[in-house]
């Protein structure tokens, strides 16, 4: 029975009572399902039973005070033990996602609703436009609760204006003036062009004392894949601790190192290294779309469903045809399922995808999620309609925008691997192949790490990870345990070179 089992079952649970605010509901049938994909059938020990209701009603911290006392005593058995981890393990992951008291919040919205105005707040909470959950008998929200409601609601954004003004994203801005110029190179179609050389300083930095003196931390930083056109002229400058060779061209590729922690001192490791990225655009037309060799290899692996994201439950079923409405051409099809989340899906801050049990139906109840939340919608309708298409991702290394980032890459008979970003949408501007540019093409700002999710690392993890399923931050480990986000910071600092 491993951690990865219990955790998907667990979260399950949790989320099926969270969207109702109903933590403190929880019946013998749920515990009995929870119990019974976590080890054989036997007589559940009562302190694993005991650990089901503090979790389900989210209690967490009489949960953490049960899970330290048994962990003391060590007399249960392997299964329960495992059980009881996985359930403090994800109760801390959510609090951390959710730190923020009604207080808080309160002084938040007060520069823009000065009166407190409890229907109103009822009613973002209702909606999920302010995320929220009863943890340890309080109300509590997600960390970027506010800063979300001004992207979801409304009356809440346009009050925000009314306050601070109109502001203009200038990413959006200089994406569109960069696209343009990817448009109208005159370049052979689909070749790489404005090509940017960049050192990029990627740090880890363990707290201190997190890690016993003298105990030897495992560490996962991510680095550029190899094999595509966008991304050449791959080099490791150097590396702290030193490492004598770059590593294999895993789709989730990572550079591994080992140090020692010293007592009240962070343990910090570094890699810098060399990458060239560039755009890439695809003008394509229906009429120029084959049709799939629905036998071959690449087809049935990129059309597959992979529990626990990629499901093609009846709600994606019915949803994808109720968008294409019998279409059949596979570019039409695309257009149709990027336009519907574009005009549907609102970009948000998400909660960490470890506590969520399959991310597309979360983000179909809220209508909203965050770049890598939006690329697994679209990939989950796409390919439950016979479209290939896999997971890419890594980092945005825009001028001043730097951060992680997820998108797609759609197959096209005859054409092969097309980038698609679901996130960054339809530009603003009347020209059709720059307005459309994302669904078809990628600029030159983009570090690839992964070709898919959920895969091996190497060396392998000996313990879960802090991020299931995407590899940008890094992994982290000693021999007592996993070291989750909040144990660790990182950074990166990115330099183009001319």
């Amino acid at each position: 029975m491993s951690f990865e089992t219990g955790r998907r079952r667990i979260i399950n649970v949790s989320y099926q009572l969270s969207k109702m605010n109903l933590f403190p509901f929880f019946t013998g049938v749920l515990i009995l399902l929870v119990i019974g994909s976590c080890r054989p059938v036997q007589p559940m020990n009562s302190m694993a039973r005991h650990a089901e209701k503090l979790f389900a009603s989210g209690e967490f911290s009489r949960l953490e005070t049960m899970h330290d006392s048994v962990k003391r005593l060590g007399n249960l058995i392997p299964a329960d033990l495992i059980l009881i981890d996985s359930l403090n393990e994800l109760g801390h992951r959510i609090s951390l996602d959710f730190p923020l008291s009604e207080e808080d919040v309160s002084m938040q919205l007060k520069k823009y609703y000065p009166e407190p105005d409890s229907v109103r707040i009822r009613n973002w909470e209702r909606s999920r436009k302010l995320e929220m959950r009863i943890l340890n008998g309080e109300k509590r929200y997600f960390k970027n609760a506010v800063s979300n409601l001004f992207r979801l609601d409304d009356e809440a954004r346009k009050r925000k204006i009314e306050v601070l003004g109109l502001s203009v994203d200038s990413l959006d801005l200089f994406c569109l003036e960069h696209t343009r110029k990817v448009v109208a190179s005159d370049k052979t179609q689909a070749e790489p062009v404005l090509p940017v050389l960049m050192t990029l300083r990627y740090t880890v930095s363990v707290k201190p004392n997190v890690v016993p003196d003298g105990e030897t931390i495992r560490c996962w930083m991510p680095f550029p894949r190899e094999g595509n056109v966008r991304q050449q002229k791959i080099k490791l400058l150097k590396s702290d601790p030193e490492i004598d060779a770059t590593p294999e061209n895993d789709i989730q590729r990572a550079v591994y190192l080992e140090k020692k922690a010293q007592k009240d001192q962070p343990t910090t490791f570094r890699i810098e290294f060399e990458v060239e990225t560039a755009a890439q655009y695809f003008d394509l037309k229906p009429e120029n779309i084959k049709p799939y060799q629905t036998e071959s290899a690449v087809y049935k692996e990129y059309t597959r469903e992979r529990a626990p994201q990629i499901l093609f439950t009846e709600n994606i079923r019915r949803l994808g045809d109720r968008i294409l409405a019998g279409e059949t051409n596979p570019l039409t099809k695309v257009q149709k399922i990027y336009n519907w989340i574009n005009d549907s899906i609102r970009w948000a801050s998400a909660l960490e995808y470890s506590t969520i049990p399959n991310i597309p139906e979360y983000v179909l109840e809220t209508r909203h999620g965050d770049c890598g939340m939006q690329t697994l919608l679209f990939m989950t309708l796409a390919r439950s309609q016979g479209i290939p298409v896999k997971w890419q991702s890594g980092w945005m290394l825009h001028p001043r925008v730097v951060n992680l980032h997820d998108w797609c890459e759609v197959n096209y008979e005859g054409i092969g691997w097309v980038p698609l970003d679901q996130s960054f949408g339809l530009q603003s501007t009347t020209d059709e192949k720059v307005r459309n540019f994302y669904r078809s093409g990628i600029d030159s700002y983009r570090l690839i790490v992964n070709d898919d999710y959920a895969r091996e690392l190497s060396p392998k993890k000996k313990y879960s990870r802090s991020e299931p399923y995407d590899f940008q931050r890094g992994e982290l480990e000693w021999e007592g345990g996993n070291l989750y986000f909040d144990q660790w910071n990182w950074h990166m600092d990115v330099e183009s070179i001319p």
